[in-house]
């Protein structure tokens, strides 16, 4: 019966210094919880001369990560170093090494993912990554556990908090998006590089991870539809207020008969939806089960403490098997073939905001369009164009499919300028 339970490190910045904290100060309550010591016994870093705020004994750090993959003693390695060709392999030896693993990398597992957990799977190990979607929100393990005997039929989320916060600013502040990112930038909550974030590209890595576990198939990167926040005009937002909607950067993923259908893109959420009062840098999923029905989970998407929650819980978990010697025994595999949903297959409420020539018959044109690809429309609302001669039209669809969608919009690039779309979700289309 094991007494201790040696931990390596792999990173000591934001997060990983989260973690030594929380490992360090809930001592007490770790040996309550498990019956045994668990210390962090190696940590990789880059400079061995760099002043670090942590308390850790500075004879712990190293700067060989093979130092750590091969020392025997090590029973779990934390992978917090973020990167991904350095993070894959290191947990790839781990794993081959025997070690019990444990992520918050989402780049990893969204491109790695099913590849590490079938290794995992081979080596009788655990891989855990609750941290690698939403922060401190137990998503992971409510998918693999909470939710384990319902079939989901759906999850939408707000799983990026740059975003989220950038829009917050923009609607209640009335901030134009390049000083929102400035503020976002300067609390830390954007990258000096904001790209993954506001392109959606770190969303659509959730989504990924996500839709993969709650269905229980092989989705891809390459499977998800994804549309950015650059693509919001000025005056985008006050027409959803005029609508009844707030604006929000979704994920989004759906599985019925006809196969899957992943994307992340700025959404109308209509006002009464719980996804629509999630404001700043939090996070939220909303889950369809068919048992459950409807459930949310909310919370603080990033940070180093909310993240480190969630790894140490994971670390809790591998220290659980280690010493029920049950590692390894979670099933990873795909249960479903992989079917992607076409265009024709997708449907929504589709948001349409159109700059035309302010002259007779414009209006019959354009509706003729909609009706030559079968798309029927809900509402029109003129507004006031600043250009003179132009005329605003804003044009809400009943639900067609993207396909539809599509079509509709190359026509009317051919006729009018088409200034945005949005698909609308929290009603019909939820």
């Amino acid at each position: 019966m094991k007494n201790e339970i040696s931990i390596g490190l792999l990173g000591l910045g934001t997060v990983g210094s989260g973690v030594a904290t929380i490992l360090q100060q809930h001592q007490q309550d770790l040996r309550h919880k498990l019956g045994v010591q668990v210390t962090i016994k190696k940590v990789l870093i880059k400079d061995i001369n760099k002043e670090r705020l942590s308390s850790l004994d500075p004879s712990v750090f190293c700067t060989d990560i093979h130092e750590l993959l091969n020392d025997p003693s090590l029973d779990i390695i934390v992978e917090v170093m973020g990167g991904i060709d350095g993070a894959k392999n290191a947990i790839e030896e781990a794993l081959k090494a025997g070690k019990q693993v444990v992520t918050a990398n989402k780049d990893v597992m969204a491109e790695y993912g099913h590849e590490l957990l079938k290794l995992a799977d081979e080596q009788k190990c655990d891989l855990f990554y609750e941290a690698s979607v939403a922060g401190g929100i137990p998503i992971i393990r409510t998918l693999e556990d909470g939710l384990a005997s319902d079939r989901i039929s759906s999850l939408m989320g707000i799983v990026n908090g740059t975003t989220n916060f950038i829009l917050t600013k923009m609607k209640k502040e009335n901030m134009s998006y390049a000083d929102a990112l400035a503020e976002a930038t300067a609390l830390g909550y954007a990258e000096s590089d904001p790209s993954a974030d506001v392109d959606g590209l770190d969303a659509a890595r959730k989504m990924v991870i996500l839709s993969s576990l709650a269905f229980s198939t092989e989705v891809h990167l390459d499977d998800v539809l994804i549309r950015g926040m650059k693509e919001i005009r000025d005056g985008d937002l006050d027409m959803a207020a005029d609508f009844g909607y707030t604006m929000k950067m979704i994920g989004s993923s759906k599985k019925d008969e006809d196969g899957i259908e992943v994307a992340v893109e700025p959404v109308f959420m209509a006002n009464s939806h719980p996804l629509a009062s999630v404001n700043n840098e939090y996070n939220a999923v909303y889950i369809h089960g068919d048992a459950v029905g409807e459930t949310m989970l909310y919370g603080p998407g990033a940070g180093s403490l909310p993240t480190a929650t969630s790894v140490v819980s994971d670390i809790i978990a591998a220290c659980r098997n280690l010493l029920l010697e049950v590692n390894g025994k979670r099933v990873h595999s795909a249960q479903h073939e992989r079917v992607m949903k076409p265009e024709s297959k997708q449907f929504a409420k589709y948001f349409h905001r159109v700059l035309v020539t302010d002259e007779v018959g414009v209006l019959s044109k354009m509706t003729s369009i909609y009706g030559k690809h079968g798309a029927s429309i809900q509402s029109v609302m003129q507004h006031p164009a600043q250009e003179e001669g132009k005329a605003e039209l804003v044009l809400l669809t009943h639900r067609i499919s993207r396909q539809q969608h599509l079509n509709v919009l190359g026509d009317l690039e051919g006729t009018a300028s088409v200034i945005s779309h949005y698909r609308i979700e929290g009603e019909e289309s939820a």
